[in-house]
């Protein structure tokens, strides 16, 4: 007996060995483009300039370049691609839906609202304003739009995730839950729109746009504990999720509480999703072109596939924003924008290529 599984044994530890070697070449290719990244911007900093710069032995102007700048935006950019991406694999695997997402739980839209709301209304105060941009720019409070953003898309999950409660928590009911729920936060972000300023309409809009470039130390340190938490949480559920691909019968008879683990997983991952869209805007697709990416690569096993998710997310974030930067004339385009045209092929390519089993 103990000859005949040798082989299996023997193929099981090459395999995971692989696995290994992927995700720290994928790191090492990560800290690679973090790295160049730094010296690339619509600044005309050369790369002595620039490298000068991360040691302060720049001019002033070319320091608070590299340091208030791009560095911020760097850092914003890891946190935030390794946690929409973890948050959508998080996604899929609870409700055994491939194509979920935080858009897809309306999660994305009720920030956009609560952003909006802000905007307009309150931080703003546009509706007091008007047309005045030196009203608007001596009373917006950019940290009480984030606020206000996480504040609704927690509300919106709650709302979905309660809803679905009342009757029966299935996979089903809580996408079904989130597009009606969206679509409501969708209707009511644009009468609220329609009621604004032409002022305040731009400044709606411009939020709506997934920009790294308002990122600081400060989000970017509030991000990263709450992604590193939610990440921390997902891995030490790994076994539970490779239970559940073998179906919630299986796993029940494992005793794993599959809709208390599926209610907790969402509510995590939808947390993880607000902050990062609260304080950087709508960054699309992240959540649904990674996980997939390596899932074809690894396979299931959220052991390997949690982290690799992760690493991939960031790569992924890092590499659109040094193209955003690059393509810009003189700023950087969205970065919510690049994503989207390189997400929607890949959608699609998805729809008609998926042969996957429906099941979690």
């Amino acid at each position: 007996m103990v000859l005949s599984r040798t082989p299996l044994r023997t193929n099981y530890i090459r395999k995971t060995n692989a696995k290994v070697l992927f995700l720290c070449v994928s790191t090492a290719v990560l800290l690679i483009c973090i790295f160049f990244s730094v010296f690339i911007g619509s600044s005309s900093m050369t790369f002595a300039d620039t490298w000068h710069a991360l040691f302060m032995n720049s001019s002033n102007a070319y320091n608070r370049i590299v340091w208030n700048i791009r560095i911020p935006r760097i850092i914003a950019a890891v946190i935030a691609g390794a946690g929409l991406s973890v948050a959508g694999l998080i996604m899929q695997s609870t409700l055994g839906n491939s194509m979920a997402s935080p858009s897809t739980l309306g999660v994305s839209n009720a920030a956009v609202f609560g952003a909006n709301l802000s905007i307009i209304a309150f931080a703003g105060g546009f509706l007091s304003t008007g047309n005045n941009v030196n009203n608007y720019t001596s009373s917006a409070n950019p940290f009480a739009t984030s606020v206000m953003a996480f504040i609704f898309a927690t509300l919106s999950i709650l709302l979905i995730l309660g809803l679905c409660s009342f009757n029966s928590f299935t996979p089903n009911s809580v996408v079904l839950a989130g597009i009606a729920i969206g679509s409501i936060w969708t209707a009511a972000t644009t009468i609220l729109q329609f009621f604004a300023t032409d002022v305040g309409l731009s400044a709606a809009v411009i939020w709506n746009f997934g920009d790294l470039g308002r990122a600081t130390y400060k989000t970017d340190l509030i991000m990263a504990i709450v992604v590193v938490l939610g990440s921390i949480f997902f891995g030490l559920m790994s076994w539970r999720y490779n239970a559940m691909l073998s179906g919630e019968n299986s796993a029940k008879t494992m005793g794993i509480n599959v809709k208390a683990l599926r209610f907790v997983s969402l509510l995590v991952a939808s947390v993880i999703t607000a902050v990062c869209v609260s304080f950087l805007g709508v960054i699309g697709f992240i959540g649904i072109i990674c996980p997939h990416i390596m899932k074809r690569i690894l396979g299931q096993d959220h052991r390997f596939l949690i982290p690799a998710s992760i690493i991939s997310g960031s790569l992924l974030l890092t590499l659109s924003d040094m193209l955003s930067r690059t393509l810009g004339s003189g700023s950087a385009l969205p970065v919510g924008a690049i994503t989207t045209m390189l997400g929607a092929p890949f959608f699609l390519y998805m729809i008609f290529t998926h042969r996957e089993d429906s099941r979690c």
